[in-house]
């Protein structure tokens, strides 16, 4: 069973309230999403997430790893194979260990297409018609 990482009221709590490898990926992944686009930041679920028109992408940090995901990731699977198709709407994640590697280039191309996309699409919340 994965342990539950600690709830945290804001974006910088939720970053202080990790360790070792986990929070230098999210560190990381952070600074790059922030560096994309225009996104509000906040934590939801007990993780961070991201909107833009909706809910655009997230990262969780867990006890074995750090998921990265997109709403729309399941159209993001050109610019990185290893997002892994899930849960509702157009879902997909990519899961991080502390040996996996990941370009900034491609986590910014990332955000920048999920971004286009809801702005295109609008909210992937919203079913549509």
């Amino acid at each position: 069973m994965m342990k539950k990482m600690p709830l945290a009221p804001n974006p910088q709590a939720y970053l202080e309230s990790l360790s070792g490898w986990q929070r230098r990926y999210v560190e990381a992944l952070r600074a790059a999403v922030l560096e994309s686009a225009p996104l509000e930041e906040r934590v939801k679920w007990g993780h961070l997430v991201y909107f833009s028109n909706g809910p655009a992408l997230l990262i969780r940090a867990e006890e074995q790893r750090v998921l990265f995901g997109f709403w729309r990731g399941q159209r993001l699977r050109g610019i990185e194979a290893r997002l892994k198709p899930g849960g509702k709407y157009e879902m997909a994640t990519m899961e991080l260990h502390e040996d996996t590697p990941l370009e900034r280039s491609t986590a910014q191309e990332l955000v920048k297409s999920a971004v286009a996309l809801n702005a295109t699409l609008g909210n992937p919340a919203v079913p549509r018609d």
